[in-house]
């Protein structure tokens, strides 16, 4: 049942990308309320996927690889779907979508295999910084994506060439704002995430230097941008780029830690 779901929301996620690309077939309208069914659809069966899978464990589905992504990837649906559903919009659909089908099908391959359960696991705590750390990287993402396709839009502003981008894309301002509320978003997540894990760490007397320098890291990132908006006023361009820089750093960062790092079990 478990793969089942997982292949039910991958499926899911990239028939949403391939309903939001459809103006690239042919000259359609896109059918928001398409894409966010199938976008709930897909979260729906991956939110099912893992109530199981911690119900066979008897342990929340959070720790090793294969949960971990499986979660990464749900948040990242998650994520999208209320932007989309905020936004009125199903162009993010097109980026998003694929990565978030992308990682469900990088957990299943590896293996749905929880970890060994570490001392205060089970507490509300531990649930709650893993999942707040997720939403926050879910939340860099989606602002990387805005970001891109701010950019790519604005450079068919530019140009001139009024094609298939250009009438699917939302305006710049609607992308901005997206990227906006996802860089607060970002940071208030990966704060909470963080903080509540530094509590996690010393109650139970747990080092996990690995997981600290990328989560802090993932925060410093999220620190910048966000100071950046609010503070220093940054352009929406310049924010376009800070934010793509940002999360492919983030990215780049977890392999190599997942590369250097000794045991499977040391890192996510």
């Amino acid at each position: 049942m478990i793969a089942i779901a997982h292949l039910v929301a991958t499926l899911c996620y990239l028939g949403a990308a391939a309903l939001a690309a459809a103006p690239f077939a042919r000259p359609v309208r896109v059918s928001v309320r398409g894409v966010t069914l199938a976008l709930a659809a897909g979260a729906t069966a991956h939110l099912v996927a893992l109530v199981e899978l911690a119900r066979r464990a008897d342990a929340p589905p959070l720790t090793g690889l294969g949960p971990a992504l499986s979660f990464a990837g749900l948040a990242l649906a998650g994520t999208l779907l209320v932007v989309e559903i905020l936004a009125r919009e199903a162009s993010l659909t097109l980026l998003v979508a694929p990565l978030a089908a992308v990682v469900t099908i990088a957990a299943t391959s590896v293996g749905l295999v929880p970890a060994l359960e570490p001392p205060g696991i089970r507490g509300p705590w531990f649930v709650a910084h893993i999942a707040l750390s997720f939403i926050g990287i879910a939340g860099l993402g989606t602002a990387a994506a805005a970001g891109t396709m701010y950019l790519v839009q604005r450079r068919e502003l530019r140009s001139r060439r009024f094609g298939a981008l250009f009438r699917l894309f939302p305006p710049l301002q609607t992308l901005d704002r997206v990227n906006h509320g996802a860089v607060i978003a970002a940071w208030l997540g990966l704060t909470l995430g963080i903080t509540i894990g530094i509590a996690y760490a010393v109650t139970y007397r747990r080092n996990e230097t690995a997981q600290v320098v990328w989560g802090t890291a993932a925060w410093l990132g999220a620190t910048v941008l966000a100071i950046g908006r609010i503070s220093r006023g940054w352009q929406a361009r310049r924010a376009a780029i800070a934010s793509g820089a940002a999360f492919v750093g983030v990215i780049a960062l977890w392999l190599l830690m997942r590369l250097t790092v000794r045991g499977t079990g040391d890192f996510l």
